[in-house]
């Protein structure tokens, strides 16, 4: 996909020899200004894909108008070009967000690689905002929500897979969203508009899960006085869901075996085989290898189900999505229970990310809402939370003790975690959730300070109502 360009030169000559380089070699559209701020309104008005922008100009240099662009579009990305290379220029355009720096007189060859980079990772980005816009649409799948590394490989992993036709194994403790990433697989395959049925192994009973499985013709069994469809005729065309399929037992395990094979079944009572044009994805909390073992689960039907083996991590593996998780969740029980909090206290953000959540997202979603009933104030703290120990919520070594049993790399995640949350949030309660500036007296870049806000799981909105008297950060 081609993309926009915007060139801002004092020479003309220059806009006409770039222009000219940029579209014939790269394809990509070019608009020229020899005027920084006559560009900066063009900018404003416009959604470029990219900006080049000389670093010497009369009225405003280029690092001035890379710092105004950044201000309006912080993701724009900004090649410098300047006759007057030094390093302490070149240090400070990168620092202020520009994404290369090209010196002259320079080689047509360079201009055409780096403009080919930007737009080429702009168009990756694009993709991936559209794969998550499309995971998180809320008639389709509940979103993955997280911004950890290991969830960034589990949601590539899915939106690589999901449009094959590949049988997918997920596995992974209880409460981690094996039934999310199951949905996702679906809605981002070639069969999304196709059925998705879910067949929960445990909750049906054995004696009748193969005629719910297969379905059965009248006079099959006492009971059954009509012709049933089974949840596998009605997936034909679409995806089926076989959840804690370690538990199914032995001779559905050898019928679903035929099933995934040659993609044949009888119903219950009919002599008649017919077909199935199903996708396949399963989900166990067992360790399946240790089930072939003791003889309960079939090998061979573990080699069809284990194509592709997707892992859904637990929530003490990836602590750092814990503050966004449970924003996400303050805010979908405050709404259902037409509450007005605002935001998660610095103690009860740290505590939450101190719990190693056995039961995992579900046992976080369960406090969560629990909290929202009980909460009284406009903020949730220590004592919404009704964790254990919860006597020595305000007692800093008691939290320092716990984070020194763990081992330094962790401890040390937990604890930069902590602060940023409460550094960040201090900040923007400072300014009233002004992000701007709240960066400014940061010393950071805006930029960052979103990106930080993402990963501590506050957002600005929350704070804009908040005076100085609430300003002062408080102490785990």
């Amino acid at each position: 996909m081609k993309g926009s360009v915007l060139i801002v030169d004092d020479e003309k000559d220059m806009l006409l020899l770039l222009s000219r380089i940029i579209e014939e070699d790269t394809g990509n559209s070019v608009t020229t200004e020899n005027n920084p701020e006559k560009a900066l309104v063009l900018f404003e008005k416009n959604k470029f894909d990219l900006v080049i922008l000389d670093m010497k100009m009369p009225g405003m240099s280029g690092l001035d108008l890379l710092k105004k662009m950044k201000a309006v579009r912080p993701d724009i990305s900004v090649i410098m070009i300047t006759a007057y290379a030094t390093i302490d220029t070149a240090v400070e355009a990168i620092r202020e967000g520009a994404f290369d720096y090209i010196t002259k007189p320079f080689q047509r060859e360079r201009i055409v690689l780096t403009v080919e980079k930007v737009i080429k990772w702009k168009n990756i980005v694009s993709e991936n905002i559209a794969l998550r816009k499309e995971l998180g649409k809320k008639h389709g799948i509940p979103s993955i929500i997280g911004s950890s590394g290991i969830i960034n490989k589990l949601i590539d992993d899915i939106t690589q897979v999901a449009p094959t036709t590949a049988t997918v194994l997920v596995t992974g403790e209880s409460g981690t969203g094996k039934e999310l990433v199951a949905r996702a697989l679906h809605q981002l395959s070639t069969r999304k508009s196709g059925p998705y049925v879910t067949v929960n192994c445990t909750a049906i009973t054995e004696n009748v899960i193969e005629s719910e499985l297969f379905g059965h013709v009248k006079g099959a069994f006492t009971g059954a006085w009509k012709d049933k469809k089974g949840l596998v005729t009605m997936a034909d065309g679409g995806t089926l869901f076989l959840d804690e399929i370690g538990d199914l037992n032995p001779l559905m395990q050898t019928k679903l075996l035929r099933l995934i094979q040659e993609g044949e079944y009888k119903p219950v009572g009919s002599t008649h085989t017919q077909k199935a044009d199903i996708r396949f994805i399963a989900a166990t909390n067992h360790n399946l290898e240790e089930d072939i073992q003791k003889g309960t689960f079939r090998e061979d039907l573990f080699y069809r189900l284990n194509v592709v083996r997707l892992e859904t991590p637990a929530l003490r593996e990836r602590r750092e999505d814990i503050p966004m998780l449970a924003h996400h969740f303050l805010k979908k029980y405050s709404l259902l229970y037409q509450k007005n909090i605002k935001g998660i206290s610095g103690r009860a953000s740290a505590k939450l990310c101190t719990n190693d959540f056995c039961g995992n997202i579900r046992e976080l979603e369960n406090m969560m809402e629990r909290a929202v009933i009980f909460c009284r104030s406009d903020t949730l703290d220590m004592a919404d939370l009704q964790m254990k120990n919860e006597d020595h919520a305000n007692d800093l070594s008691v939290l320092d003790e716990e984070i020194l049993k763990k081992p330094f790399r962790e401890a040390r995640d937990e604890f930069m975690l902590m602060f940023f949350r409460q550094y960040i949030e201090a900040r923007l309660k400072d300014t009233r959730g002004n992000i701007s500036q709240a960066a400014e007296t940061a010393g950071i870049q805006r930029q960052y300070m979103h990106r930080l806000m993402k990963q501590v799981g506050l957002e600005a909105e929350d704070y804009r109502e908040k005076g100085r008297e609430d300003s002062q950060p408080q102490l785990l």
